[in-house]
């Protein structure tokens, strides 16, 4: 790194943390907005959590998050990437694409904005069709403001509309016995689970698999398995903890 690169360096420092439903990387969509059951909070702590930095900001409906990929600091970043949208066999540059694999490793979702709290000197700013990890760190956040962020004339690349929720999710008996037991403390688990489903997080490679693969996913602390069996999801079991 040349003396100017250095000089152009700078320390962020988190405003917060997300509480969010998914407690690691695989089944999180891959865009906010494809999951509305899924609900999060953004814990602003320290000086952050005055409730001067919110005031007015309920006069939005949506707000923008920045944040870290925290999950994937660690393997760094590379120029090409395959995007799972074009089947993870053809390559883009990564500022071509939404990879969590970046640098700097910082995201960006646009959220809506459900209401806001206070409990323990903290600012808890509840928030619709999340996309992120449990404990994901929060760089800032600001208003979404639809004259200047909204641009009907955009063109989209290889992503120009919403993928096809194209599978369906049936529960067996033992999973529709096991979301009547969960149901007073995630009265939305049983919606979660088929909007998330809905989404097909299967690897890429695997989503036109014919065989009849048991996979696994876990929300909260709740455990869900499940099949894909003639384009059609089949929750097997739901248990309680990890």
């Amino acid at each position: 790194m040349s003396e100017h690169q250095h000089s152009q360096s700078h320390v962020v420092e988190p405003i917060g943390f997300i509480e969010s439903p998914y407690t690691e990387k695989f089944a999180v969509p891959r865009q906010p907005g494809l999951v509305p059951a899924a609900t999060a909070r953004i814990v602003l702590h320290g000086d952050y959590a005055n409730p001067d930095c919110v005031r007015g900001l309920t006069e939005f409906s949506h707000i923008w998050v920045l944040f870290l990929f925290h999950q994937t600091t660690a393997q760094g970043w590379k120029p090409l990437v395959r995007p799972p949208r074009l089947g993870g066999n053809e390559k883009r540059g990564v500022f071509a694409t939404r990879s969590t694999f970046r640098p700097n490793n910082l995201g960006m979702s646009v959220v809506k904005v459900i209401g806001i709290t206070y409990r323990d000197k903290q600012t808890i700013i509840e928030v619709q069709s999340a996309d992120w990890v449990n404990h994901t760190p929060v760089i800032d956040i600001k208003p979404y403001v639809p004259y200047a962020d909204a641009i009907p004339e955009a063109v989209g690349g290889f992503a120009p509309s919403a993928p096809e929720q194209s599978l369906a999710t049936t529960f067996s008996a033992d999973a529709q016995q096991q979301l009547q037991q969960l149901n007073q403390q995630y009265p939305e688990l049983q919606a979660l689970i088929s909007q998330v489903l809905a989404q097909d997080p299967r690897p890429a490679y695997q989503q036109n698999d014919t065989a009849e693969r048991e996979y696994g996913m876990t929300l909260y602390d709740v455990n869900i398995r499940w099949q894909v069996k003639n384009q059609q999801n089949h929750v097997i079991s739901i248990s309680k903890g990890f």
